[in-house]
Formats: structure tokens, C-alpha cells, sequence
């Protein structure tokens, strides 16, 4: 079995470590004390998230996606392959060296998607985005943990209270779909 290779260390808002690992041609982000959050051969749920909640979406035309969390860009590709030209594609990620990672370590897992004049790469965190946002997004898709609690960030909680729920709500135009 081949081990695991440390490549990089990244930062959380809330001071906690992500560790970049590489084994073969596999990649690995884990949070501090062993937990995985993404893994390269894992990326099922993702792909769904966006290409369901595109389906949804009717062929709007010119639709704007914001998709909160760059993660292993599983998400972004598939929105990319489901989307026209004419789609803009706004990826919230809250940790910088994530974005670093996707043009270096991990290029082999993004390929050129961050290249796609369609992305708007913030390096942000995406609940800022919602709550400034008024009725500007056909879609939101959260794909910041798990599921819907704070997993690697307490702070995520609050975007499935009612507070936040209900920003999402403003942010999306008419018939917008939110996903998580």
C-alpha cells in the first residue's frame, strides 16, 4: 500500500488546520486530526449537486451560479459541463490556499476550470456573498460541509438558520433553486 504524502497545509478562518496528502494519483484534504473532507476519487455528490440543480433551472437564459465552496472543484466542472457560454459561475472559498492548490498541487484533479472566463473565483466567505447579494443568483449551491452543519466551520451553522435561510432567499432571483 502506498503511503500517504503531506504536500501543504492550509488555515481556517477559525485557526484549524487543512492538510493537503497525495498517494499515487489520489489527493486527500483532511481537516486537523485525520478528518477527510474531500477525497479525488470521491465526487458523486458534488457532480449531483450542481447537475440536479441545474436541471431545475429550466434553460434560464444567461444563468448566475454561485457555488459556495471550491473544495476539489467537482461541483465547478460539472456546473461548467451543464451550463452554456452565456452562464457566469461564482465560486466562494473561504480558505486561500484552497484556490493555491487547485492551480499547483492539484492541477492534475482541476485541469484548466478556473481558466473558464465563465469563473469568478472570490476568495471569500460565501455567507459575506449571500447576505450582500439582492435577488442576483439563479442558483445557490452549498457544498461548504457535509451537510447542513458547521462540520469544519462553527460559522457555517448560520447558514442554515432561518436568518440565513432567509438570505439565501434574497440573493436568489424569482424561481431560484437552493441546494445543499
Amino acid at each position: 500500500m502506498l503511503p500517504w504524502i503531506p504536500l501543504a497545509d492550509g488555515r481556517t478562518p477559525d485557526g484549524d488546520t487543512l492538510r493537503l496528502l497525495r498517494r499515487g494519483d489520489e489527493f486527500s484534504i483532511r481537516l486537523t486530526g485525520g478528518n477527510e473532507l474531500m477525497n479525488s476519487r470521491l465526487g458523486g455528490s458534488e457532480e449531483a449537486l450542481a447537475t440536479r440543480s441545474i436541471a431545475t433551472l429550466d434553460g434560464r437564459a444567461a444563468p448566475h451560479l454561485l457555488i459556495g465552496g471550491l473544495g476539489m472543484g467537482f461541483t465547478l466542472r460539472a456546473a461548467q459541463d451543464a451550463l452554456g457560454p452565456d452562464a457566469t459561475l461564482t465560486v466562494a472559498e473561504i480558505v486561500g490556499e484552497l484556490a493555491d492548490w487547485a492551480r499547483g498541487p492539484l492541477a492534475p484533479v482541476f485541469g484548466d476550470c478556473l481558466d473558464d472566463p465563465r469563473v469568478d473565483l472570490r476568495i471569500d466567505d460565501v455567507a459575506r456573498i449571500i447576505r450582500a447579494a439582492d435577488a442576483a443568483f439563479d442558483a445557490i449551491l452549498l457544498d461548504v460541509d457535509n451537510g447542513p452543519d458547521g462540520l469544519t466551520r462553527a460559522g457555517n451553522d448560520a447558514l442554515y438558520s432561518d436568518a440565513g435561510l432567509g438570505a439565501a432567499r434574497r440573493a436568489l432571483r424569482p424561481g431560484g433553486v437552493l441546494a445543499i
